[in-house]
C-alpha cells in the first residue's frame, strides 16, 4: 500500500452528492461515520480560508502538493506565444534514439538496385536513401555470461592433460570492464539496490551475489579514484557554485555517535554543483559537514590568485563556507515558494508576487534562448525585470508598514524573508552570471534521494565514499552530455594509464585521448 494518498478535490457539489448516495446504500452507522469524517475535511477547509498556515501544510500532506508553475497554481491555459512543447511520458521514441541497438541490412529477396520495374515494366529501380525501419526488442539480465567449454585431452600412457586454450575473446578477467560500469550506473543513477540486481540475475539464470557487486563497485572506484581528484580539483576552480544537502543515513557513524553528547547528530550528501569555463561539474561528500562545510573544503584546492566565485544557496546559514569568501546569491525559488503556500489563505496579495516573479523568470528564459553573454544577460536584466523587483520590494514594505497584513501571518512571514534577504535574493541585477535560483543543485540531490529511497542507507563511510565517488561521475557526464556507461567503461579499460595524466581522462576530453593512443 503506497503511504502516499492520491490527490483529490473538495468540491461542495461532488460531495453533497457523494452522500446522497451513500445514504440509501449504506448502513445507518455506516454512514454516520462517512459523514462524520467528510465534515472534519470540510472543517479544514474552513480553516485555510481562515488563513492557518499549519494547515494549508497539512492538506498538501494529506492530499498532495502539484507543481508550482503558474499556470497550476492560478489554473490558467498557456499563453499563445512560443511554440508547443511535445507531451512528456507519450513513450514513443524514433528510430534515431536507438543509438546502442545493433543495425542489420535487409536487401530486397526478389528485386535489386537498377533492376526493371515489376509493374509498369519501363522503369528502373533506384535504391532509396532512408530505408524502411522495423524494431524488435529482446530483454536480457543486466550482466551476461559466456561459459567456455575447455576441450581437455588425456594421454593414455603418460597421464599428462592437454587443455584447448582460450580464445582472444574471453579475456583475462572473469568481469569485464562493462560490468562495473553497469552496476554502478544502475546502483547510483538508476537507485537499483545491490539485493535487487541480485534477484534479477538469478532470474534470469546468471548469478551474481550482492558482496560480489560491492567487490566489483569498489575496485573500480578505486581505478576511477585519480580522475575523481582531478575532477574535483577542476571543480574548485570554477567562477560559480550551487550547494545544498540532504539527509542520509550511514550506519557505522550512527554507531559511533550514540552515547555521545555534544557531538552532531545529523549526517547529509552535500551536492557543490560548480560551473568552470562553461563546463558543469557535480561533487558530492557524505558525512557529518554541512554544505557549507564541504564548499569550504572544496574551495581549499581553489588557486590563490582567483577571485571570490560566486555561491547560489538557500538561505541557511549552514550553506555558506566560513574559511572562504564568497559573493552570495540566494535562491529565488525558495522565496516566491513561501507566497504558494499562502496563496490560499491570501489569494490576491501572492497572485501578484508570483505573477511578478514570472515575468522576471520570463525574462530569464528570453535570455536563455537568445543566448546572451553574461554581461547581456545582466544589462537585458537590469532594462526589464530591474523595474519589476523595485516595484515589488516598494510593495512588500507597504505591506508591513501600513499594517496590512499581520507579521506573523503565512503571508507576513513569506514577506519577512523577501525583504531579509533582498540583496542576495537579487544578486542577478548586479552582477554578471548570478543565477535566479538553485534548481540547479535541487536536481542534482535527486539522484541522492533516488538512492536513499531505494537502498535506505549506507553501511560504513568506505560504501559513502564510492557512492559519491560514482555519483561525482555520472552526474558530470549528464550535465555535459557524456554516456556515463561509455566513460566509466572507457577508464576502466585504460586504468593502467590514466593515473599518470587524470587531466586527460575528464568527461570532456577523454575521447580525443583515446584516438591519439597508439593502436
Amino acid at each position: 500500500m503506497s503511504l502516499k494518498p492520491p490527490s483529490i478535490e473538495l468540491d461542495q457539489e461532488k460531495i453533497t452528492g457523494l452522500l446522497q448516495r451513500a445514504r440509501t446504500r449504506l448502513d445507518p452507522e455506516d454512514f454516520t461515520l462517512l459523514e462524520s469524517l467528510v465534515q472534519v475535511l470540510l472543517f479544514l477547509q474552513i480553516l485555510v480560508k481562515r488563513r492557518s498556515e499549519v494547515i494549508v501544510k497539512l492538506l498538501k500532506l494529506m492530499f498532495g502538493a502539484s507543481s508550482e508553475t503558474s499556470q497550476r497554481i492560478f489554473k490558467k491555459s498557456p499563453g499563445p506565444s512560443g511554440p508547443k512543447r511535445p507531451p512528456r511520458g507519450h513513450g514513443r521514441n524514433g528510430v534515431q534514439s536507438y543509438t546502442g541497438a545493433t543495425r542489420t541490412f535487409v536487401a530486397h529477396p526478389d528485386l535489386e538496385h537498377g533492376q526493371r520495374c515489376p509493374d509498369c515494366l519501363r522503369g528502373k529501380l533506384y535504391r532509396l536513401v532512408d530505408p524502411g525501419y522495423w524494431i524488435r526488442c529482446f530483454a536480457a539480465p543486466l550482466v551476461q555470461a559466456v561459459v567456455y567449454e575447455l576441450e581437455k585431452l588425456r594421454c593414455n600412457l603418460c597421464g599428462k592433460i592437454f587443455t584447448a586454450p582460450l580464445p582472444a575473446e574471453a579475456g583475462k578477467d572473469k568481469y569485464d570492464e562493462t560490468v562495473p560500469a553497469t552496476l554502478a550506473v544502475m546502483k547510483y543513477a538508476g537507485g537499483l539496490p545491490f539485493y535487487r540486481m541480485e534477484w534479477l540475475q538469478r532470474g534470469f539464470g546468471v548469478p551474481l551475489a550482492a558482496s560480489t557487486q560491492w567487490e566489483i563497485i569498489y575496485q573500480a572506484a578505486m581505478k576511477l579514484y585519480p580522475v575523481y581528484l582531478k575532477l574535483l580539483h577542476t571543480a574548485a576552480q570554477g567562477e560559480l557554485f550551487h550547494n545544498d544537502d540532504t539527509t542520509i543515513k550511514v550506519l557505522s557513524l550512527i554507531t559511533e555517535q550514540a552515547g555521545q553528547d555534544g557531538e552532531r547528530k545529523g549526517l547529509f550528501t552535500t551536492a557543490v554543483v560548480a560551473r568552470v569555463e562553461g563546463k558543469t561539474i557535480a561533487c558530492f561528500f557524505t558525512g557529518r559537514k554541512h554544505a557549507g562545510e564541504n564548499l569550504g573544503a572544496l574551495l581549499g584546492q581553489r588557486l590563490a590568485e582567483l577571485p571570490a566565485p560566486l555561491q547560489m544557496c538557500d538561505a541557511s546559514s549552514r550553506n555558506v563556507p566560513k574559511t572562504f569568501l564568497t559573493l552570495l546569491c540566494n535562491c529565488l525559488a525558495h522565496g516566491r515558494r513561501n507566497f504558494v503556500e499562502a496563496l490560499a489563505a491570501f489569494p490576491e496579495q501572492c497572485h501578484f508576487v508570483i505573477e511578478t516573479l514570472a515575468q522576471v523568470y520570463h525574462h530569464d528564459e528570453v535570455a536563455k534562448e537568445q543566448n546572451l553573454s553574461p554581461d547581456e544577460r545582466l544589462k537585458f536584466h537590469q532594462e526589464k525585470s530591474a523595474p519589476l523587483m523595485t516595484e515589488l520590494k516598494a510593495w512588500l514594505e507597504a505591506q508591513l508598514e501600513e499594517k496590512k497584513v499581520e507579521p506573523n501571518s503565512a503571508l507576513g512571514k513569506a514577506i519577512r524573508y523577501m525583504l531579509k534577504h533582498w540583496a542576495p535574493l537579487t544578486m542577478f541585477l548586479r552582477i554578471a552570471g548570478a543565477p535566479l535560483d538553485n534548481n540547479l543543485c535541487e536536481r542534482s540531490l535527486k539522484m541522492v534521494v533516488l538512492h536513499r529511497k531505494n537502498s535506505l542507507f549506507y553501511k560504513t563511510t568506505l560504501g559513502a565514499f564510492v557512492g559519491d565517488l560514482f555519483m561525482t561521475l555520472i552526474y558530470t557526464c549528464r550535465q555535459i552530455g557524456v554516456n556515463p556507461f561509455d566513460y566509466l567503461t572507457v577508464l576502466l579499460r585504460h586504468h593502467q594509464t590514466l593515473s599518470n595524466e587524470p587531466g586527460r581522462w575528464l568527461p570532456w576530453n577523454y575521447k580525443k585521448t583515446v584516438e591519439a593512443l597508439p593502436p
